[in-house]
C-alpha cells in the first residue's frame, strides 16, 4: 500500500529491525558459526569492483550485524567502521568482531541514523564508503543520503553501492513479467508482513515497515550533485533470493531466470569517486 511518508517511519522501521536481530543471530540464514570459521559473505562482483582494500579505511553505512563490514576487515582493510540505527544489531556486530580478535582499532561499530553519520562516526573521511544490498529502500531521501555519504569520502577515495534493481519493485511477484506498480512513485510503501527474509515463519510482533523505491537515475543524479564522479554503473541479471517465482538458485548461490526467458536486471552496482 502506497501512502505519504508517515511521521513515525524511522521508529517503526527501527522496532522492526531490533526485533529481528536475535532471529537473524540464531538462524541458519546468516549461519554465524560458519562466518566465525571463515566464511566470506561478500558477493563476487563486489569484491572485483571494490578491488584490493589492503591498508585502506572503509565505512559501511547501514551495516546490520556487521558481517559484510568484518569481511572487508578480513580482506585487509586497515580500519573498518560499521554504522546502523539498530542498537541490538550494533551490539551483535561488536561481539562478532571481538570473537574474531578484531579490536576497535581494526573494526568499530556505531549506533546512529545514517543521516547523522557525519557526526557519529569516529573519523571525518574514509578511503571507501560502502553500502551493501537492501539499504536504500529504507531511506526516504536519496539526496540527503548522497550528501552525507559523499561528505565522508576522502579525496581520492570512492563510494561503492550494490543494490537490488528498482525495476524489480514494479513487477508482479508471481512471474516477474507484468508491470503492476509505478516505477516513478515517491510515496512510501507500507508493509505489515510478519517474519523476516531470513525466516519467513518466525513469530514477530513489530511487523509494520515503511520503505521507498528509488529509480537508478535518482540515485546517480544525487551522487553527482553531491560532488562525486561516476566511475561505472553495472546492472546484473542475478538476485540473492527468489524474488520472483521462476527464479532458480544456481551452484554459485545466485538466483537467475531460466535460460529460455529474456533476462532483466535484478541488481545493480556503482562506484563514484571524489577528486
Amino acid at each position: 500500500m502506497y501512502s505519504p511518508t508517515p511521521p513515525d517511519w524511522r521508529e517503526a522501521n527501527r522496532s522492526r529491525w531490533d526485533e529481528r536481530v536475535p532471529i537473524h543471530v540464531a538462524g541458519e540464514y546468516y549461519d554465524l558459526d560458519a562466518f566465525r570459521s571463515g566464511k566470506d559473505v561478500l558477493r563476487d562482483f563486489e569484491v572485483a569492483e571494490v578491488g584490493d582494500v589492503t591498508g585502506r579505511t572503509l565505512l559501511h553505512l547501514q551495516c546490520h550485524i556487521g558481517l559484510d563490514t568484518l569481511c572487508w576487515a578480513r580482506r585487509g582493510a586497515a580500519h573498518v567502521v560499521g554504522l546502523d540505527f539498530s542498537e541490538p544489531a550494533v551490539e551483535t556486530a561488536r561481539g562478532l568482531a571481538a570473537s574474531l580478535g578484531l579490536g576497535p582499532d581494526r573494526a568499530a561499530f556505531v549506533a546512529a541514523d545514517v543521516y547523522d553519520a557525519a557526526e557519529a562516526v569516529p573519523d571525518s573521511s574514509y578511503d571507501i564508503v560502502y553500502t551493501g544490498v537492501g539499504a536504500l529502500n529504507w531511506l526516504p531521501d536519496t539526496t540527503r543520503w548522497a550528501e552525507t555519504a559523499a561528505s565522508l569520502v576522502a579525496p581520492g577515495g570512492f563510494l561503492y553501492l550494490a543494490e537490488f534493481h528498482p525495476l524489480t519493485d514494479v513487477l508482479d511477484d508471481a512471474t516477474g513479467s507484468r508491470i503492476v506498480n509505478d516505477y516513478f512513485t515517491r510515496d512510501a510503501w507500507i508493509d505489515q508482513a510478519p517474519g523476516t527474509y531470513a525466516d519467513l515463519d518466525a513469530a514477530t510482533v513489530h511487523n509494520r515497515s515503511v520503505q521507498w523505491q528509488h529509480p537508478i537515475g535518482e540515485v546517480v543524479s544525487a551522487l553527482i550533485a553531491a560532488g562525486l564522479r561516476l566511475d561505472f554503473l553495472h546492472e546484473h541479471d542475478v538476485s540473492l533470493f527468489e524474488r520472483f517465482g521462476p527464479l532458480k538458485r544456481h551452484d554459485d548461490g545466485y538466483y537467475r531466470f531460466p535460460a529460455d526467458r529474456p533476462r532483466i536486471p535484478l541488481m545493480y552496482s556503482l562506484r563514484a569517486s571524489k577528486a
